[in-house]
């Protein structure tokens, strides 16, 4: 039984009512009687509009349903059909929001986003401090840079690496910040003479950077800076200078390093990369992010045989041209994402019912986040007196407006001023691509950030469509002509709706963290759609795909795409089924294996040992950063093709049972996994991922999380209390 605190109708589990009494309350200037019954309040409040929300997703899809078993899919007679029943709606008249008090890292600066599971105290300060990273370190651990030539990674330093990797970024100097005359790659010397950077070349001649406006300031002595910092596109460049270091010494002009402006902002996040299904799990989250408001998270590492503690940074400072000093922020500017409107937790029980877990969250975060609001941190994050709440899987304008309610009543619960808690609206449901314009409308004092989910978005189209046919196998998915169109309406409407300079526009993850190469390569299609942040796996990678924002100006790009016209309704309403399903038993037999592997070999980590994001190995042993958003692709992939004959039971079970095995060779160097195999009718993990496979097709929208917070619950013993 979970021991807990009976508050009002509140039954709250002891350790997260300890949490909030001893931890998140003192300080806070809220009496915790006051606060208590204002969470109450609301929850008694909200709960039964939250219930009625969900039963009309399930009214819609169960209409959408029986629509496709009556009939064959027609474009115009199926909008007629999404019109009649709601799901499609007139679009809103023109208008621009008007959000205010919004940090230059959200409003103004193009840049890469990470997103990091907030219960893993070291991931969240690894990202949280990747605002700044070492190209070098980038370049020289990863494959962007070839190991042709002699220049693999060897145990100790390898000089033909080095060399590459220096080559690589002088390089990027020039392309970026190119001189008046000669190349970075020339240089004998950095120096400041008045407000201008002087460079000394080889040929005995100096000059400065082509662009004067891009030096921006430095810091040591005018006549021999230890650090040259450059701006451009709104990101900094410093050119780091010591001729005694390891790698300073080897080059002419004393440069050890170039370190980036990288991570502009970070999600920390407590919904799809964690797995926190009760009050013990939900708190480790919680503790983690109140730490980093408060700027006290620490965590001891294991490095190279040394204990590290790993804190968060400082902000950084340079002389300018002035004569002043400009302090630039250290850290990642941090959004916060909470939950979605689906999901309940036993963290609190009202009259014995779970409690929906958006709702905690929108009465929890931000009581953790009170001092940075009120300014009162040394160590700040937003310096606007803004909370950034990353608000996914919403269901058209009734769910934003549902979070919008929300987020009222937890400013009023809390005396906060009203509009301090601004909303993030993941684009990545079917009913709010299609209605986005009205979506954005329902919050547009308050948007500050809008993202296409590819990954949970095409979930939901294949539970959306699970009845109309089977679809394209996994890997066409993104060459249909519904995919095109959702990626470019979700800037259009974003810049059509005013948030350019006062708001980000995202995209998706880069999938594999040690394929940098390919990332470098590719990644450019991002900025170039006109998004301001894109996501990105790792602060290297973070460090790596902000060269393409020195590539492409963001800001001139939106102006561009605002003279063009969006693609189709039409295109992005076309499901991607398959017209042609002759796929031969191999073929078959592949896509099943690509598909279960996956399914298993993050269930399996997301079971047993609560892990909600991770590099899994595909059926290839390729790492692939793997979430439930990931996973419920696949398993309603799988769903599908059985519900319309293309695979059978029999043949997904052997699959199952045959990847099970390989999962578990897989893991097999892992001490705390627990291998499947042996016992497949009893494992809970196992049965979870065959769960989600064969009842797919009844699970609300196609989500995972209802039976992996089940299975977790009965590995860790949970009976219901």
């Amino acid at each position: 039984m979970t021991a807990r605190i009976q508050k009002g109708k509140l039954a709250i589990a002891k350790e997260l009512y300890d949490f909030i009494e001893n931890e998140a309350l003192p300080g806070s200037g809220l009496n915790s009687e006051t606060y208590w019954s204002n969470f109450e309040q609301v929850v008694v409040d909200l709960s039964p509009k939250n219930t009625a929300l969900l039963a009309k997703r399930d009214q819609i899809q169960a209409q959408i349903d029986e629509w496709h078993r009556n009939n064959t899919f027609e474009l115009e007679a199926y909008k007629a059909f999404l019109t009649e029943i709601g799901y499609l709606l007139p679009e809103v008249e023109d208008f621009q929001i008007t959000t205010e008090n919004v940090d230059e890292e959200i409003a103004l600066i193009a840049g890469p986003q990470l997103v990091v599971p907030v219960r893993n105290a070291r991931y969240c300060l690894n990202a949280a401090n990747a605002r700044w990273g070492s190209l070098y370190d980038a370049l020289y651990g990863f494959d962007v840079i070839s190991d042709e030539d002699g220049a693999e990674k060897t145990k100790g330093y390898n000089p033909k690496r080095g060399e590459k990797v220096i080559a690589f970024a002088k390089n990027f100097l020039d392309e970026t910040f190119p001189l008046a005359a000669g190349s970075h790659a020339d240089a004998t010397q950095y120096a400041v003479e008045g407000s201008a950077l002087v460079v000394g070349l080889k040929d005995g001649s100096t000059t400065t950077v082509a662009d004067v406006t891009k030096f921006v300031g430095y810091n040591g002595e005018a006549a021999a800076p230890t650090e040259v910092v450059l701006k451009n596109n709104g990101l900094h460049a410093i050119i780091q200078i010591d001729a005694t270091s390891a790698i300073g010494q080897t080059d002419a002009a004393g440069v050890k390093d170039v370190v980036l402006e990288a991570a502009v902002t970070t999600i920390q996040d407590l919904e799809d990369s964690v797995a926190a299904v009760d009050a013990e799990e939900k708190v480790e989250g919680y503790r983690n992010w109140l730490g980093l408001i408060r700027g006290d998270l620490q965590e001891a590492i294991e490095k190279n045989g040394k204990t590290v503690t790993r804190t968060l940074n400082a902000d950084r400072s340079f002389k300018n041209l002035e004569g002043g000093e400009t302090k630039v922020h250290g850290r990642s500017l941090m959004l916060l994402r909470n939950v979605g409107h689906l999901m309940t937790n036993p963290a609190i029980l009202v009259d014995g019912q779970e409690i929906y877990e958006g709702i905690m969250d929108a009465l929890v975060t931000p009581l953790l986040t009170l001092a940075d609001i009120r300014g009162e941190n040394t160590i700040k994050n937003s310096r606007k007196g803004s909370m950034y709440i990353v608000k996914p899987k919403m269901h058209g304008p009734e769910e934003v407006a549902f979070a919008v309610e929300l987020f009222e009543r937890a400013e009023q619960a809390l005396g906060l001023a009203a509009k301090t808690l601004k909303i993030g609206i993941m684009d990545e449901e079917r009913r709010t691509s299609v209605n986005l314009k009205n979506c954005i409308a329902q919050a547009k004092d308050r948007t500050i950030f809008i993202n296409t989910g590819f990954m949970d978005r095409t979930g939901d189209e294949i539970h959306t469509f699970m009845e109309a046919g089977p679809f394209v196998r996994k890997a066409e998915v993104k060459g249909q002509i519904w995919f095109p169109a959702y990626e470019n309406r979700n800037v259009m409407v974003g810049l059509q709706t005013g948030l350019r300079g006062k708001a980000q526009i995202g995209k998706g993850m880069w999938p594999k963290p040690d394929m940098l190469r390919d990332m470098y390569n590719s990644k450019t299609e991002h900025p170039d759609a006109g998004a301001s942040c894109a996501w990105v796996p790792s602060p290297t990678g973070a460090v790596i795909h902000a060269i393409h924002y020195h590539q492409i100006s963001v800001a001139d790009r939106q102006q561009e795409l605002l003279a063009t016209d969006a693609l189709p309704l039409d295109d992005l309403l076309t499901p991607p089924l398959a017209t042609n399903t002759n796929w031969t038993e191999e073929e078959k037999r592949k896509e099943l294996e690509n598909n279960c592997q996956g399914i298993l070999g993050y269930v399996v980590r997301w079971v047993d040992l609560g892990v909600g994001c991770s590099k899994v190995p595909d059926i290839n042993d390729v790492g692939l950063m793997e979430d439930r958003a990931t996973l419920r692709i696949s398993s309603q992939h799988v769903a599908n093709w059985l519900r319309h004959g293309v695979v059978t039971r029999a043949q997904v079970e052997e699959v199952m049972q045959r990847m099970a095995k390989i999962v578990d060779q897989q893991n097999a160097n892992d001490p705390l996994y627990t291998p499947m195999a042996s016992d497949l009718d009893n494992n809970i993990a196992f049965q979870a991922a065959s769960d989600l496979i064969f009842k797919g097709g009844e699970q609300p929208s196609g989500y995972t999380e209802p039976l992996l917070h089940a299975a977790r619950l009965k590995l860790k013993g949970y009976t219901g209390d």
